[in-house]
């Protein structure tokens, strides 16, 4: 379809009040799984928002880089509620993809389209302290503080941080953290406006498995504790629930669809989830 020049006007007078809304604001954004397919898409869109006056901060995972990895290696890949179970020789192996591979990439693909962008982990600065979540999940970390002000420095300088989601304990190990999870913690601690969270699906499915495009914190609860919500998507649903501790709003949205991010931050339909306070 063809757009007209009235066409493309009313799309940018649409978009007007919700850039002004949001001028200043921080916007975290956790991309991975497939959504990494349409990375350049959702790239563009992170460098078009801080253009435009947003903080976008950009936190990743790499679930599938790692498991393609690992197999390659040798090593089995074993989960226990959507979370990877992490021995030591996982642990170097999601080390080694995060920050040796997609991070990188992802930086590499914002300055090249015109951003500007810096990529860490939880272990610099430390920014992210963790400690073991659970035993039988081996280096599976739980986020036990954000230590905000190296990413804080980034994003008043005028940088993009890219955040891979790994932790640092106070043991001196390093954690394998769930990416949507560092992403709850890390909008809590900025006071970010916002918690976006990139999937492979168009959202949560209610109980007539249709998509729902809000959520009320109770709603999102009771989905939760009837099982409705299951594998990948209870990280995803607990992360929305705790960042609206300090977050007045989250979504879940398909990352597969085409500029995602400025059709749920800059039109009135939005896509996906919602889930509100």
């Amino acid at each position: 379809m063809t757009l007209t020049a009235e066409d493309r006007a009313r799309v940018l007078v649409e978009a007007l009040p919700y850039i002004k809304r949001f001028h200043g604001q921080t916007v975290v954004v956790k991309l991975g799984g497939s959504a990494m397919n349409s990375k350049q898409e959702t790239l563009l869109d992170v460098v078009l928002l801080r253009y435009v006056g947003l903080y976008p901060v950009l936190v990743h995972g790499g679930g599938p880089e790692i498991t393609a990895m690992s197999e390659r290696l040798g090593l089995k890949a074993e989960f226990l509620e959507g979370l990877r179970v992490t021995d030591a020789d996982t642990m170097d192996v999601v080390k080694m993809v995060l920050t040796g591979k997609i991070n990188p990439d992802l930086v590499a693909t914002i300055n090249r389209l015109g951003g500007q962008a810096v990529g860490m982990s939880g272990e610099d600065g430390p920014s992210i302290i963790a400690e073991a979540s659970d035993p039988s999940l081996g280096f599976v970390g739980r986020v036990t503080q954000i230590n905000a002000e190296p990413i804080q420095a980034l994003i008043n300088r005028g940088y993009i941080p890219v955040i891979a989601s790994i932790g640092l304990g106070y043991d001196g190990h390093s954690y394998n953290i769930n990416a949507d999870t560092v992403a709850a913690e890390v909008a809590v601690g900025l006071g970010a406006a916002k918690l976006i969270l990139l999937t492979d699906v168009e959202g949560v499915l209610g109980e007539e498995d249709k998509v729902v495009s809000q959520l009320s914190r109770a709603d999102a609860e009771r989905l939760l504790a009837s099982g409705k919500v299951s594998g990948g998507m209870i990280p995803k649903v607990k992360a929305c629930l705790r960042a609206l501790d300090a977050v007045a709003q989250t979504h879940i949205i398909d990352g597969r669809t085409a500029h995602a991010l400025l059709l749920e931050l800059f039109t009135e339909a939005g896509i996906g989830t919602m889930v509100t306070p």
